[in-house]
């Protein structure tokens, strides 16, 4: 029995003794840290113009009703969603997409400070997928976002996006434009033309966030990826500021975007294409008695017994050719109600040019 006992025994010490070692040994040490020298100059601009422009920056998230039953009794607010904005101006104006906040019954703002404010929708243009909410108690001294311009910006030039992708606030990306005159859809399927494409990285959460230049001043709203998954894929899309700059102000005004209103309905594409062969240009349909277009002489489709006339069709706005009527509003809407303007139109073969005057909607 002695054996496996001194055996044992000399077990026993060989692991007391390994263990006295390694506490015996001298403590690990951290690496020396390398000096880094000074930040480059482009990296510099980069954390000088986010801290310029974060505290302008605010996470939007929004409750909806639900009801809990089939009789809907039970009704209660459960979250709806979330995304970003920035503060446009003093009083508390938050500007954002119309997507963000669509179908919600209450939104609150955090602001960068952490604090989170209930707020109330002001007015909204889904055709631009722009909205406004404001702040119910604004806290003093805000800091609205610098305006810039968007008729002027060239592809490489560098940007910055900062928003709050999946939940994750003041987060920053930066690229360059990539892309000019990009269309998008928006939430009515209108046509968006003119947008800025960016790879600045943008993912769910960063809608409505804005897109600053080199300098920090605003030159679009972040409104769409374009990605197989529903995540970042370098290609993003930025509703021009000076849309932006035109239709906030309308929607603080008045609550809603207020186009002028030429009088008339055209007629669907595939309409004219299977009643007159394919046309360039927007045919006018019905006229509106008393309208802009009736005053100015226009003429709509006409039936007489079974034969169909072809009505006026517009091919150009003051010499900007239009070839649908999403170009034919582009057009118009950028112009000041009361103004005048002139349609070439083409009318039974001959091509004619009719003044017709911009009014507000009826």
């Amino acid at each position: 029995m002695r054996k496996p006992i001194l055996i044992l025994g000399l077990l026993s010490a060989g692991v007391i003794a390994a263990w006295c070692g390694r506490a015996l040994a001298p403590a690990a040490m951290p690496r020396a840290v390398t000096p880094r020298g000074p930040l480059y100059d482009w990296e510099k601009v980069s954390i000088q113009r986010f801290k310029e422009a974060a505290p302008s920056v605010v996470y939007i998230t929004t409750t909806e009703e639900r009801s809990r039953d089939i009789f809907g009794l039970d009704v209660v607010e459960t979250p709806a969603g979330a995304g970003t904005g920035f503060i446009w101006d003093a009083q508390g104006h938050v500007v954002t997409n119309f997507h963000v906040i669509q179908g919600a019954a209450r939104a609150f703002i955090t602001l960068a400070d952490g604090s989170q404010h209930e707020a109330t929708y002001v007015g909204g243009a889904p055709d631009k997928d722009l909205a406004v909410l404001q702040i119910l108690k604004p806290p003093a001294k805000l800091r609205p976002i610098p305006i810039g311009a968007s008729a002027d910006l060239q592809v490489g030039q560098s940007v910055l996006a900062i928003g709050n992708p999946f939940g994750l606030d003041q987060t920053l990306t930066t690229g360059i434009v990539s892309a000019l005159g990009r269309e998008i859809r928006s939430v009515t399927s209108r046509r968006i033309s003119g947008v800025i494409q960016t790879d600045a990285a943008i993912n769910p959460g960063n809608s409505g966030g804005p897109l600053l230049d080199s300098a920090g001043r605003l030159v679009g709203v972040n409104t769409a990826i374009q990605s197989p998954s529903g995540a970042s894929a370098g290609i993003g899309f930025a509703m021009p500021v000076d849309i932006v700059n035109r239709v906030v102000p309308q929607l603080i005004s008045r609550g809603r975007l207020e186009r002028p209103d030429l009088g008339f309905e055209p007629v669907s594409p595939r309409m004219v294409d299977r009643a007159f062969g394919p046309q360039k240009g927007v045919m006018v349909g019905k006229v509106d008695r008393g309208g802009a277009a009736a005053r100015a002489g226009l003429q709509g489709v006409g039936v007489e017994g079974r034969r169909v006339f072809a009505g006026d069709l517009v091919q150009a706005v003051n010499g900007r050719p239009v070839a649908d009527w999403d170009a034919l509003l582009d057009a118009i809407e950028t112009l000041p109600l009361g103004s005048t303007v002139d349609l070439d139109i083409q009318r039974a073969g001959r091509k004619v040019r009719v003044p017709i005057r911009l009014e507000a909607p009826r």
